[in-house]
C-alpha cells in the first residue's frame, strides 16, 4: 500500500453536545474519497487528538474504516507524549483494523535523538502495522534529524514514510539521501509543490478536506508532467494554505467546512472559536476558490 498521493488529516465534528459525531465524520469522509482523495489520517493534530479519548478515537477509527476503508487507506494518529500510551494507541489501532499508525515525535519532554530512536523503534518492534514518522517540531519542539530517521529505517522494516512538517525543506533531501526507501509525505500545505519536485510522495494535508478536487488535480498535473498547471493550482490555493493557519490549527479548517454545510460542532477547550477577523480571512479564502459560504 503505497504512501503517496492527496491523504487527509481528518478534522473531528462534534455534536451540540459535544459529543463526537461518527455519522458526520463519516459524510465528511465520504465526500473526500469521492472527491479522489488518497487516504485519511484519524485521530492526529487537527482532529483535536489531545482532548479525544481512547475510547473515541477507536470509535472514529472503526467508524471511518467501516464507511471508506475499502476504497482508501485509512490511517490512525497513535503517537503521543509517552512510550507506554503510544504503545497502548498502538496496539488499539492495530486491533480495530487501520491500514498504519501515524506516530508523531514525543512532546514537552523534548527527548534526545536517541530517546526518539527507541521511542519509535519500541512501536515497531510490537505492532505488525506500517508507520509513518511525524515530525513537526512547531508543536512538539523537538526535530526528528534525517541521520534518526534513517537509522529507524535500516532497523525497522515497517517504518515506511515520514510526514515531514519541519519547514526545512532540506529535510527532504537528506531523508531520501539516508534513506531512500522511505516515503516522504510533507505535512506543509504550502510546500507541497516543493516536496514533490525534491522527490516526496506527497501531502498529509488539512487543506485536502476543504478543497480536496483541486489539490487532486495539482498532484495529477504534477505526476503527468504537467509542471505549468502543477504550479498554476499551487498559486491558486497557496491563500487558502495561509488562511487555514491564521490561527492554530484546527480552528479556521472546522469553520471552513462548517462555511462548506458540514456540522463540525465547535471545539473542545481549550481551543476556541475563530474571530470576526479569522472568520473574515477564511471565508475570503474560499471565495476566491469559488468555494460555497454558508
Amino acid at each position: 500500500m503505497p504512501v503517496k498521493g492527496v491523504w487527509v488529516a481528518l478534522a473531528t465534528p462534534f455534536d451540540d453536545k459535544g459529543d463526537v459525531h461518527l455519522r458526520e465524520a463519516k459524510r465528511l469522509a465520504r465526500h473526500l474519497v469521492a472527491e479522489g482523495i488518497h487516504g485519511l489520517v484519524v485521530g492526529g493534530t487537527t482532529a483535536e487528538s489531545p482532548t479525544l479519548t481512547p475510547e473515541e478515537k477507536r470509535a472514529l477509527l472503526e467508524a471511518l474504516l467501516e464507511e471508506v476503508g475499502d476504497e482508501v487507506p485509512v490511517w490512525f494518529g497513535a503517537g503521543t507524549h509517552s512510550t507506554r500510551e503510544t504503545l497502548q494507541l498502538a496496539h488499539l489501532g492495530e486491533e480495530a483494523g487501520a491500514h498504519g499508525l501515524m506516530l508523531v515525535t514525543p512532546y514537552y519532554n523534548k527527548p534526545p535523538q536517541e530517546g526518539l530512536y527507541r521511542h519509535f523503534r519500541a512501536v515497531a518492534e510490537e505492532v505488525d502495522l506500517p508507520l509513518m514518522l511525524y515530525n513537526v517540531p512547531g508543536r512538539t519542539s523537538v526535530h526528528l534529524e534525517a541521520e534518526t530517521v534513517a537509522r529507524l529505517a535500516e532497523a525497522c522494516p515497517t517504518v515506511v514514510a515520514v510526514k515531514e512538517a519541519s519547514g526545512r525543506l532540506e529535510m527532504v533531501t537528506e531523508i531520501r539521501r539516508l534513506a531512500p526507501r522511505i516515503a516522504v509525505m510533507t505535512g506543509d500545505d504550502g510546500h507541497f509543490l516543493s516536496v514533490l519536485r525534491l522527490g516526496g510522495t506527497g501531502v498529509v494535508s488539512v487543506a485536502g478536506q476543504v478543497a480536496p478536487g483541486l489539490m487532486v488535480d495539482f498532484y495529477e498535473a504534477f505526476m503527468a508532467g504537467e509542471e505549468d498547471r502543477a504550479q498554476e493550482l499551487d498559486t491558486l490555493l497557496q491563500p487558502l494554505y495561509r488562511a487555514l493557519f491564521v490561527t492554530t490549527n484546527p480552528i479556521p479548517v472546522k469553520y471552513a467546512l462548517e462555511c462548506l454545510g458540514f456540522a463540525m460542532g465547535g471545539y473542545r477547550l481549550p481551543l476556541v472559536e475563530p474571530t470576526p477577523s479569522q472568520m473574515e480571512a477564511v471565508a475570503q479564502a474560499l471565495a476566491r476558490l469559488g468555494l460555497a459560504r454558508r
